[in-house]
């Protein structure tokens, strides 16, 4: 069967099962566009800016599992996704970026809306292609949704001239990927795996470190397996909330900058600490030498160039972290742990009374608390609505006061830090997830870099709800500037800010409104029944601040307190 490039590309994109792409058209793709109107297996949703559309597949992969797939572009909307592909690579996540390009014959010649796309995304993209002959165009989209959902995944760009998508040759569905260069190993080696279960008999004072590895995988119900079958309490990073129950017994919180007092503590003080699909980034270390100092140190992951690259590690296993907790879970159930309880005893009561002595607290005035609103928010929800963030201040106290329950529930910009992201990201996990809340908490600074999606969630039908926390401040900035500069504001008020809930009627979504705690719980309830785009504005204390907080540079155990 004879098709054309365009063609090719969309019956490629059913073979892989894609079945929502996310995108803006231009020049370069407008043959594409125009296949698109015959293709009813794939929903396109036109975003409103290019940014917009990356975030959103990010979004989409994270609540579903599945590849994010974004169409944009040459020039301007190539390089407008680049925030959301750096974003997506240092979280990890599966998406495959196709941008238009000028025809090969004027590629190097400074032609109308022609960038090096590819040279600028090689230090942000798990790999990316130039397609330059429509009869490898095939064949280079498979390699991509291959090595985007494989091993440790990430974003790969695809490059398509406009001459390719306009050729014709001969299509055949690829057969079976393989990579002489890219072999990820998923299968642990036994040896690395006895000596942990070796460890944890040994230990009185384990915990568990969970990142977003556990997330990628799946990996959730055979860490929460391990956890509860001997009694090891469970820390995450920012990335790898969902990855173990945030109500169960066990569960220490977020560990790191903003983490909670036990769980900063209790890495602090453990003498053994099993990191599963972790980096170890800056935020959660503090400084790298007093970081677990007592600790015998596993770290699980299925990149090899991630293991102690950061953290000196006494047990690395390379291999999918599913897998491996999987065995190791076999090999526990094959010794004999006599005097479980009385030996964790101690420890646990320990981590109690850390929580006991210094839980998450702020006071509540006449002026509403940005942490009484997602405290609200989650008992509204149940803890059942999956949750985007923005970046700053409303992401932390997301991360603190919304317990998250499963992987795919707390969907942020994590290594990246990209404000502009929770909106967008909460659309395409609205469009991956149409059957469940969705709510993109937000900061007035935050929201205002990609508001204009908001007009995508109405056209759409995707009724994400936004809580917004205005304090009138770049917060996270603000508070810096309080503890460590002398209250110097420089250009973190916002002398003037929209309406936002003239904003949101602007563009065909609901507008609310609260000025008093008594409000809180009204308009959220009022916001989550309605079946329609909401914005809810929450008109917070000005200067109140995250707390716990560790100084940059500071160990973790030397938290600034409330």
């Amino acid at each position: 069967m004879k098709l054309k490039g365009a063609e090719i590309l969309l019956k490629m994109l059913q073979e892989e099962g894609v079945d929502t792409v996310f995108g803006y058209p231009g020049g370069a793709v407008i043959d594409i566009y125009d296949a698109l109107m015959e293709e009813k297996s794939i929903n396109h949703v036109l975003v409103r800016h290019e940014q917009g559309a990356a975030h959103a597949a990010d979004g989409y992969a994270r609540a579903t599992g599945k590849v994010g797939v974004c169409l944009v572009t040459s020039g301007p909307g190539a390089t407008n996704t680049v925030t959301g592909i750096a974003s997506a690579y240092m979280d990890s996540i599966p998406m495959v970026i196709f941008t238009g390009q000028v025809p090969t014959a004027l590629i190097g010649n400074d032609a109308f809306q022609e960038v090096d796309i590819v040279g600028i995304t090689r230090p942000c993209t798990k790999h990316n292609y130039l397609v330059k002959d429509v009869r490898n165009l095939a064949r280079t989209i498979k390699e991509a949704f291959h090595i985007a959902r494989s091993g440790r995944p990430g974003p790969v760009l695809v490059d398509l001239p406009k001459d390719v998508i306009n050729a014709t040759t001969q299509f055949n569905v690829p057969g079976e990927v393989k990579l002489k260069s890219y072999n990820p190993t998923y299968k642990p080696n036994i040896k690395q795996l006895n000596k942990v279960v070796d460890l944890i008999a040994k230990a009185q004072k384990p915990v568990i470190f969970s990142g977003g590895g556990v997330s990628l995988c799946q990996g959730h119900l055979e860490l929460t397996e391990l956890a509860r079958k001997l009694q090891i309490p469970v820390t995450s990073t920012l990335m790898g909330l969902g990855g173990f129950p945030g109500t169960d017994p066990l569960w220490l919180g977020m560990l790191g900058m903003h983490g909670t007092f036990r769980a900063n503590m209790a890495v602090s003080e453990c003498d053994l600490l099993i990191s599963v699909g972790v980096r170890f980034d800056d935020r959660v270390t503090g400084k790298v030498d007093e970081f677990a100092p007592n600790a015998k140190i596993v770290q699980i992951d299925i990149d090899p160039t991630s293991i102690q690259k950061n953290v000196p590690v006494h047990v690395p296993v390379v291999g999918d972290c599913k897998i491996s907790l999987a065995e190791i879970n076999t090999l526990v159930d094959k010794k004999q742990w006599e005097g479980l309880e009385e030996t964790r005893k101690p420890w646990l009561s320990q981590i109690d009374e850390w929580k006991q002595t210094t839980p998450l607290a702020y006071q509540q005035t006449e002026v509403i608390k940005p942490q009484y609103v997602i405290e609200t928010l989650y008992d509204l929800t149940g803890g059942d609505a999956i949750i985007s963030t923005e970046v700053g201040q409303n992401q932390m106290w997301a991360a603190q006061y919304y317990h998250v329950k499963e992987p795919g529930h707390f969907i942020t910009s994590g290594g990246l830090g990209a404000m502009g992201f929770g909106l967008p990201a909460a659309i395409g996990a609205q469009a991956g997830a149409p059957g469940t809340t969705v709510v993109d908490i937000a900061g007035d600074g935050s929201i205002q870099m990609n508001i204009q999606e908001l007009a995508t969630a109405v056209q759409y039908n995707l009724p994400v709800k936004v809580v917004i926390l205005n304090n009138g401040f770049l917060g996270m900035v603000r508070q810096w500037q309080e503890l460590f500069y002398k209250r110097r504001y420089s250009s973190t008020q916002f002398v003037h800010a929209p309406d936002f809930v003239k904003l949101a009627e602007a563009y065909g979504a609901v507008g609310l409104r609260a000025k008093t705690p008594d409000e809180v719980a009204s308009v959220l309830r009022q916001g989550l029944e309605c079946n329609k785009p909401v914005v809810m504005d929450f008109v917070v204390e000005p200067e109140e601040s995250v707390y716990p907080m560790v100084p940059a540079g500071a160990p973790i155990k030397k938290m600034l307190l409330v």
